[in-house]
């Protein structure tokens, strides 16, 4: 918690606005593949109601294998985090770092920049981002399930911090709202492992 509130006063008044811009400017967020890796976080919390009415049906059945009870616990882990996300954002009340829907105030298109908390509503709800909160929220439960697993470890860090990356290149977030929002994911992920006892048997 104290390395996200520092990174975030340090991205806030160094780092957000400057890399806003540039994404701008240089027309990074032209770059199809960077719209593309935005898409699965709200799918994957679209479809997770289904998931997990399948995998009690199936739990009904017998216990779980590692890789259901991991799915079963991700699932949840996701939809908790973007529901805490959402109220963390009607608190802090951040404006976005472009406009993309129903004129959004912004630093890009009019100059607003800053917290104006308990302010609600989906133009201020930048902070913290909701696909970081999702991301890490079902990725950090597979990390901690499955750490003996070389091929799950690298294909989940490589698709997350692809996702992670896409939020900023494609001016959707500021950094340290990136920041913020996989820190939430990370720790409430953490939390749903350990009260779901999920781990590998040591050895």
């Amino acid at each position: 918690m104290a390395f996200c509130i520092v990174a975030v006063l340090i991205c806030y008044f160094w780092i957000d606005r400057p890399v806003a811009f540039f994404v701008y400017h240089h027309h990074i967020n032209g770059f199809s593949p960077f719209r593309w890796l935005t898409y699965p976080p709200p799918e994957v919390q679209n479809w997770s109601a289904l998931v997990l009415t399948i995998l009690m049906i199936r739990r009904t059945r017998g216990t779980f294998l590692l890789w259901q009870k991991t799915l079963f616990v991700a699932c949840l882990s996701l939809i908790v985090a973007d529901d805490f996300r959402i109220s963390l954002g009607d608190v802090f009340g951040r404006y976005w770092p472009d406009t993309w829907t129903h004129d959004n105030p912004s630093l890009i298109g009019t100059g607003t920049y800053g917290f104006h908390p308990f302010q609600r509503g989906d133009d201020v709800g930048s902070f913290p981002s909701g696909h970081a909160a999702r991301i890490l929220a079902f990725a950090t439960v597979w990390l901690i399930a499955m750490p003996r697993s070389r091929t799950v470890q690298v294909v989940v860090i490589i698709l997350s911090a692809s996702m992670l990356v896409s939020l900023v290149a494609m001016n959707y977030h500021f950094v340290s709202d990136v920041i913020a929002g996989s820190v939430l994911g990370g720790i409430i992920a953490m939390y749903a492992a350990y009260l779901a006892r999920l781990q590998t048997p040591q050895l």
